[in-house]
């Protein structure tokens, strides 16, 4: 029988040395940036999902109304209201606006607007369980949400909210601080303006243009073009 050049405990040993190794240049390489998220409602809790499967940014607290001081969301302290941006901003340069739809549509407009003014940044997020083509753009601020498809040659604005399920097809284009909700479909082609809602199952046809500030209540069907 021929002699081994190593022992079982020295190969085990190097194994491990490896592993640690592996380990350290993984979490050096995959070093995760602070986030601030600005609202603390029940979109925030699926933001916060999608946020921690993404695995790229570390929440470091929530922004809310001042009586919601101390809150948590999910295990996360709401540390402030948006009168703190400006303060935090001297340690911190990412944020993120946490807040769904609501009748008064500027306030997701008005916040990202203000955390720009500061010279900050609302990065990109995108779920890991989402289909997302790379011949896609997304801009800054906006969100995909889990399951949710967009195609090829499809331009999503600044600020938007691509729930959970909605398909966004070919060359679609949804301008800024607009949302499509859950389970919605538009078909290519389609234009939807900035500041449009489109509701939860709403299927848009193709080729179509859909005005600035549009709502468009859930299980619709929208087979025109709306000014």
């Amino acid at each position: 029988m021929g002699t081994s050049c190593f022992s079982w405990l020295e190969v085990k040993s190097k194994k491990l040395e490896y592993r640690v190794i592996y380990k350290n240049y993984n979490s050096m390489n995959f070093m995760k940036q602070d986030i601030i998220l600005i609202g603390g409602g029940g979109h925030c809790k699926s933001c916060i999902d999608v946020i921690e499967e993404e695995g790229k940014y570390n929440i470091n607290g929530i922004l809310e109304k001042p009586e919601k001081l101390h809150e948590t969301v999910l295990t996360y302290e709401i540390i402030g209201n948006d009168d703190d941006i400006k303060f935090l901003a001297q340690k911190h340069n990412l944020f993120f606006i946490s807040i769904g739809y609501v009748a008064i549509n500027n306030i997701r407009k008005d916040l990202f607007n203000k955390v720009k003014s500061c010279g900050l940044y609302c990065p990109t997020i995108i779920s890991p369980y989402a289909c997302v083509s790379k011949h896609s753009f997304i801009d800054e601020g906006t969100i995909v949400m889990h399951k949710a498809v967009v195609n090829a040659g499809a331009r999503i604005g600044k600020n938007c909210i691509i729930n959970t399920g909605a398909i966004i097809e070919h060359d679609v284009i949804i301008d800024n601080n607009s949302h499509v909700a859950p389970g919605a479909v538009i078909n290519g082609g389609t234009k939807i303006g900035e500041g449009t809602f489109v509701g939860s199952n709403s299927v848009c046809r193709q080729n179509i243009s859909i005005g600035k500030n549009s709502f468009i209540r859930f299980h619709s069907q929208i087979n025109s073009s709306i000014n």
